[in-house]
């Protein structure tokens, strides 16, 4: 390789963490010679890749860049005023700087290790407190998908509270107003079929809710702007013993009466106008809060205040037990991820803004659009509502003339209809920029002019609506609106965690590999991030030079024909094959086949998603050694052959290991007329080897979040594209411009369609974070993600061989070899020392990691996925780290160490303890903070001991405490 070749695959070194000499000790501790000897024992031969991948040549970092430079001219960006829950925002260069574009907020897992959590947990914390107070109900969660699928959740925990039994349907029917958000409607359709929901659509003034309803929704502000006083409407409903969400908008909340005031048993909604980008639709957080009774019904995360072992305050997520992981095919919800990143931006907004600075947005944003109302009004037009807060639709005798003016001025707006033109104002409207939106209707005769005058009062909102309480008290939305002050408090929450800037995350099945830079940087460019989801094509043509460029890639990787990038989560890919299965069973008049083979060892949001798309779950069990139990597939393939749906299967398996039966397990699912779905949660070790079209199967989704580097964000956000053979590429996800609905007497009732609707309430979901796997691409090249994929097996098998002499490893090949992960068992320490895998994983942060996944797929064991992107000493140091606790473990077993108090046990341990004159352990305080050498290099220190879980659960508090409660404690 030349010096211009070296430079043009400069990234694929730069990703992958051991280099050459390191790969060769490596490989010698495994006992093989060269890396295609370790992956000729690892891959079976009868599903190996014969070619390299169809997709680019490697480009160096500074060359993409330049690339994707070009590609971003290719979006236009006009003034949006196109509104349907999207609006431009202005995003505080602090919180951008600190958090969007800061690895030590983007890198980290999902919260399940509070300890190193604290920062994002209360964060999230703060967040929950802020849509608590804006919206008036009690609980709130720490955010979804977006605000179509929150909507979504709501509707499905209402019919499950109401409809115990599934098999027999007493309350059917949920009322959707006209005046819902349009993508709103789409994914409330396409979740309400599957499992016998039968949606009526109509004018909530009119509606006739009876016994035969379990529930309602209404936006508010609605569709067209309007502000409506549903009290009326809550009533009725409440009195046919059903419950009611409404959708709606934090910042207007900040000046119309809080939907729990009115009545609401339950708020949807997004917080992408609180400093979150456009992006072209996500990703954004939505939000989710109820009236107290829901508490152990609400999808998603709860944060929750509890106590450490000190007895100091701790936070951690409450009430997991209501988790899909738990109750796999109970569950009435798949979700199991969240858009932490977005959420914590949100609630940093509100932070930095405070209540003051909030109002003082929504204000300037009520004058604004009142000013252009009565302009336009004053120029001889109509609208729809005299009751708004940021949003007017205009009445016009035709929209071409008015769309004409417009885009020659770079101005969107909204055609709702041929007829009504929808205006909606943001955070980032000005003075200046009224005029030419009020010469869109303006005859060009006579120059624009107009008044604007700063009253007190709340412009054309109702007295009746006008919002009279207070919220956000709490000292931490009062305190931090000097930028010092907020930087400061940002760094301080982000030294609570750890990250990957700080080591590794050997998380098994979630793939903590390197975000890279470059990857990220070109997020934050105007020309990616100030575009509208629902922007004419022409204005977005570089998002879908990205999106079909990116599809291409995706379909060659898996071997597949068609892709929908919609999907923004992993769950949500499940959900959309699944139910691309369902419809394609469906168009071929064999609707009753509704069964789904999951095997034992599945995640569990396969029987979730399973469920939601109207599925009955069959389990296929599991052989000692992990694999299958191919006899048990085929006699319930064969029991269930005129029902069988299909199967879903991972691959590598849940246990990491390729398993050779897999072409048998495929075909046996294909002989009864069953459709095969993979689940590509560990697609990290398939590409560039092997495919999920060669194994067979029909339907993928792939976590871009792990294989192709979206970071975690501490919980989201992730993306979950689905890949399809050309028999179901017409089944696939998509909007629709247009539902025809069974008009009956009062309201118009959607049931039985063959509708292959939305899944994501933006047209390609969260879109602009499809740039960092199309960077992850384009950079590595053919090579690299090949590379990436043997180096992820190498670094899996060399950890296996460190530690397989100390530690029992549960499962691998009949040649000795794991895939990309592997689960050591931890279970014979609870007879022989009565250690848990929890005092392991809580050891582990004593010496500067976080723990690998616990109890999953295996409870009592740690699963290890150290992924490609870590050098060889940072995969000593965790070893190290390992076989050093089992070394205490030993002293315990030798009754060296006490068998209640001991490093595990107290682990742990806070600079508080090591510090405290008080020090009444057998063991010493080095002992506990420095077990190891390279600890004191780089300490990092927990902010708080072992956190207790089941006081939390007991004693739930969801929101920061009210400024009340710290006078009582003075007092």
């Amino acid at each position: 390789m030349n010096l211009f070749e070296e430079q043009q695959h400069e990234f694929i070194p730069r990703h992958i963490g051991p280099n050459d000499t390191e790969a060769k000790e490596m490989l010698k501790a495994i006992g093989v010679k060269d890396l295609v000897e370790l992956i000729d024992r690892t891959v079976p031969a009868s599903i190996r890749m014969s070619q390299s991948l169809n997709i680019p040549a490697a480009m160096s970092e500074n060359e993409y860049l330049k690339h994707i430079h070009e590609v971003s001219q290719k979006n236009k960006i006009y003034k949006n005023y196109i509104g349907q829950g999207y609006y431009d925002t202005i995003v505080p260069s602090v919180i951008l700087r600190n958090i969007f574009e800061n690895p030590g907020w983007y890198t980290q897992y999902t919260p399940y290790q509070a300890e190193i959590s604290q920062g994002r947990l209360e964060s999230l914390l703060n967040f929950q407190t802020m849509v608590s107070d804006l919206t008036g109900l009690p609980i709130a969660n720490a955010s979804l998908l977006d605000e179509a699928t929150a909507a979504a959740e709501a509707m499905t925990m209402f019919f499950n509270m109401l409809n115990k039994d599934h098999d027999h349907i007493s309350r059917a029917k949920f009322f959707v107003d006209k005046e819902i958000f349009p993508q709103t409607m789409d994914v409330l359709i396409t979740r309400a079929i599957p499992v016998g929901i039968e949606i009526v659509v109509g004018d909530y003034h009119t509606a006739k809710i009876d016994s035969s309803y379990f529930g309602a929704v209404v936006q508010y502000p609605n569709n067209i702007g309007a502000i409506e006083d549903y009290r009326d409407f809550i009533n009725k409903v409440h009195k046919a013993g059903a419950y009611i969400v409404m959708a709606t908008d934090l910042l207007a909340l900040t000046l119309i009466t809080p939907p729990g005031e009115l009545g609401a048993d339950c708020t949807v909604g997004s917080v992408q106008r609180f400093g979150v980008p456009l992006g072209y639709g996500g990703p954004h957080a939505a939000f989710f809060s109820a009236k107290d009774e829901f508490k152990r019904n609400i999808p998603g995360r709860i944060i929750g205040v509890s106590v450490d072992a000190q007895n100091n305050r701790a936070l951690r997520m409450a009430l997991q037990t209501r988790e899909q992981h738990i109750k796999r095919e109970k569950a009435t919800s798949n979700i199991c991820t969240a858009q932490a990143l977005l959420a914590n931006m949100a609630a940093m907004y509100a932070v930095y803004h405070g209540p003051d600075g909030l109002l003082k947005i929504a204000r300037r944003i009520a004058l604004l659009t009142k000013t252009v109302a009565e302009a336009i009004e004053a120029r001889g037009f109509d609208l729809v509502s005299d009751h708004f807060f940021d949003t007017i639709t205009v009445i016009v005798d035709s929209i071409e003339a008015y769309k004409a003016k417009a885009e020659s001025q770079k101005i969107n707006l909204r055609y709702i209809d041929n007829t009504h033109i929808g205006i909606s104002l943001d955070e980032t409207t000005t003075i200046e920029d009224l005029y030419d939106l009020i010469n869109c209707f303006e005859n060009d005769t006579n120059p624009v002019a107009f008044d604007i005058y700063e009253d007190t009062g709340s412009h054309h909102i109702p007295p009746s609506l006008t919002r009279n309480t207070e919220f956000l008290l709490h000292p931490v939305f009062n305190m931090h609106h000097s930028e010092t002050k907020m930087m400061r408090y940002i760094k301080m929450l982000e030294n609570k965690d750890l990250s990957l800037n700080t080591s590794m995350i050997s998380l098994g099945s979630c793939t903590m590999k390197l975000n890279a830079a470059s990857e990220m940087m070109p997020l934050s460019w105007p020309h990616w991030s100030k575009i509208h989801p629902f922007a004419p094509g022409d204005q977005t043509k570089g998002y879908h030079f990205i999106i079909d460029e990116l599809s291409k890639y995706l379909c060659k990787i898996t071997a597949l024909d068609a892709c929908s990038l919609q999907p923004n989560s992993g769950a949500q890919g499940e959900y959309s094959g699944l139910l691309t299965i369902r419809n394609f069973h469906k168009a071929n008049g064999e609707e009753y086949r509704n069964v789904m083979l999951i095997p034992i060892s599945a995640h569990g949001t396969n029987p979730a998603s399973a469920v939601m798309a109207g599925m009955k779950v069959v389990v296929v069990k599991a052989l000692d050694n992990g694999y299958i139990d191919v006899d048990d597939l085929k006699a319930k393939a064969s029991q269930y052959a005129k029902e069988l749906a299909g199967i879903m299967i991972t691959y590598p398996s849940t246990y990491g290991i390729y398993e050779e039966t897999v072409k048998e397990i495929t075909e046996i699912v294909h002989h009864y007329g069953g459709q095969v779905y993979m689940d590509g949660a560990n697609m990290n070790a398939q590409v560039g080897l092997t495919a999920p079209g060669l194994i067979g199967a029909d339907v993928c989704h792939l976590n871009l979040h792990k294989t192709f580097a979206i970071p975690h964000g501490g919980g989201g956000p992730g993306m979950g594209p689905i890949c399809v053979k050309n028999h179901l590429a017409k089944f696939l996800p998509g909007h629709s411009s247009e539902v025809k609905l069974q008009t009956s007497e009062n309201n118009s009732t959607i049931s039985g369609l063959t509708f292959h609707g939305a899944v994501s309430a933006a047209p390609f979901g969260s879109a602009s974070i499809l740039l960092i796997s199309y960077g992850y691409i384009r950079m590595l090249g053919y090579e690299g993600v090949k590379t990436a994929s043997e180096y992820a097996i190498l670094n899996a098998n060399y950890m296996r061989a460190k530690l397989e002499k100390d530690f029992d490893i549960l499962y691998t090949n009949h040649h000795g070899e794991c895939a990309h992960e592997f689960i050591v068992d931890l279970r014979p320490f609870k007879k022989s020392a009565e250690i848990e895998a929890e005092d392991v994983a809580k050891r582990l942060i004593d010496y500067g990691f976080h723990a690998p996944t616990m109890s999953f797929p295996v409870p009592g064991t740690i699963m290890i996925e150290p992924t490609e992107s870590e050098d060889k000493k940072e995969l000593d140091r965790f070893c190290e780290a390992l076989l050093n606790i089992k070394k205490e473990i030993l002293l315990i077993e030798e009754k060296k160490f006490d068998i209640k108090d001991n490093p595990l046990k107290n682990a742990p341990h806070t600079q508080a303890m090591i510090c405290n004159s008080q020090w009444e352990h057998s063991y010493s305080r080095e002992r506990a903070a420095f077990p190891l050498p390279y600890i004191s290099e780089n300490k990092f220190w927990p902010s708080v001991a072992r956190v207790n879980n089941t006081y939390g659960d007991r004693n739930l508090i969801c929101t920061c405490k009210p400024v009340s409660s710290y006078m009582d404690q003075e007092a």
